[in-house]
């Protein structure tokens, strides 16, 4: 069982962890779609820190010996989440980049083209 005063400090680092999502959004430092990986994770954060005996039935179901190797499980099984889902979000961006570069090239090469007809 988790301390009942680290619970309390926990739920409130997740509570700040929240705001601080809130604020990113709403300078639009981070687009809505790509806050919603971070708010899922602080939901079941929230909710780990808040029903710990979920997770020791989690550990349980899994077969894991001990409660702080599932916690690192847990913690990989999040970073792997959020890094998969960072990746997929950098390759099409880079797809986008790379499809945009093209379009000025035809562009610009137009452009020279229509220059030179026009002198």
């Amino acid at each position: 069982m988790i301390p009942h005063r680290l619970q309390i400090v926990l739920i409130i680092a997740i509570v700040l962890y929240f705001i601080i999502i809130l604020h990113f959004l709403k300078k639009k430092a981070l687009e809505l779609k790509y806050t919603l990986i971070w708010l899922v994770a602080g939901v079941v954060m929230l909710f780990l820190v808040a029903f710990p005996q979920l997770m020791f039935v989690i550990i349980n179901l899994l077969g894991i010996q001990s409660s702080m190797n599932g916690l690192y499980i847990a913690l990989l099984s999040f970073m792997i989440m959020i890094l998969m889902t960072l990746t997929s979000i950098v390759s099409r961006l880079a797809y986008k980049v790379k499809t945009l570069i093209q379009e000025i090239a035809i562009l610009e090469k137009r452009i020279r083209e229509l220059e030179k007809d026009i002198s």
